[in-house]
């Protein structure tokens, strides 16, 4: 695969700060329990194919904006082995707000697909190697 350019990285970013809300409500919902930030961290992770979709510190302040408008509930606990661990969990708001997401999500993919499809039909989309 050819190393990313600064636009593509950028472009990257731009996506994921759209995305990670929905991904991380989606992890927790599919979990079905409480779940602190370094496991869900990992739980992501092993769910993007090639590697690591987003930085595990990235994480944390889309998990505390998710608290903050009542779609994760989340609890401090304290831990034996260092500093105290919060835990998150999904809310019935929460789970209202992914099933919302989810449908705009597979709308908007839809959306960008088939311009993508349009594009290449007299095109190819494809990096020239």
């Amino acid at each position: 695969m050819p190393q990313e350019t600064d636009y593509t990285r950028k472009f990257r970013k731009e996506l994921m700060a759209g995305l990670s809300s929905l991904v991380l409500l989606a992890v927790l919902a599919r979990a079905g329990r409480e779940m602190y930030g370094y496991e869900i961290a990992k739980a992501v992770k092993a769910e993007g194919e090639g590697g690591l979709i987003f930085k595990q510190g990235a994480i944390y302040p889309v998990l505390r904006s998710l608290h903050a408008t009542g779609l994760l509930d989340s609890r401090v606990e304290a831990s034996a082995f260092g500093p105290p661990r919060r835990y998150y969990n999904i809310t019935e708001d929460g789970r209202r707000a992914l099933s919302e997401w989810q449908f705009a999500w597979r709308d908007m993919r839809e959306f960008v697909d088939d311009a993508l499809q349009a594009q290449g039909a007299g095109h190819d989309l494809r990096p020239s190697a």
